[in-house]
């Protein structure tokens, strides 16, 4: 089978995500936070709250993941939980005096901390990685989805008793 040109991009783009994470992720956790609960404390951070949905768009974190994670931050009284005064059936989810006092501690010393893997970079650089990466998730974006597949062969379809 010929190889697809494209697998050493993939396979280099997965492991500079995986580096970031371990790096990322250590000095988060040193901090005393989980990477999820940071990213939601950076993302609130500087905004009067953000509902669910918005919250949910702007962080890594997947949407079964976001409630316990915002739960847990609710519980240690990070952040708050109100109504949308726009949309009853909705919750803004805000930063409580703690949870600013936090970010206005955890966050410049995690930029602090990126700077050391990162301000080396000539800003040129930078822009012409961001936009190739751009390109790579318009790509993604704009590729049609995928069509279920057949079972392989040599292995039974799972059927399911109804």
């Amino acid at each position: 089978m010929p190889r697809e040109p494209f697998l050493p991009m993939l396979r280099e783009l997965a492991r500079c995500y995986q580096a970031f994470e371990a790096y990322s992720g250590a000095h988060v956790r040193s901090l005393g936070l989980t990477p999820s609960q940071f990213d939601i404390v950076a993302t609130l951070g500087n905004t009067p709250g953000l509902s669910f949905k918005e919250l949910g768009e702007k962080t890594l974190i997947t949407k079964g993941t976001l409630t316990g994670v915002v739960d847990r931050l609710e519980a240690q009284r990070l952040v708050r939980r109100s109504a949308s005064p726009e949309d009853g059936r909705s919750m803004i989810v805000s930063l409580t005096a703690a949870g600013t006092r936090l970010f206005e501690t955890v966050f410049p010393a995690h930029l602090d901390h990126l700077r050391l893997a990162l301000g080396g970079l000539e800003a040129a650089r930078m822009q012409r990685c961001e936009a190739e990466l751009r390109r790579l998730r318009d790509a993604f974006e704009a590729a049609p989805a995928a069509e279920p597949s057949p079972a392989l062969p040599g292995r039974k379809a799972s059927r399911r008793k109804q």
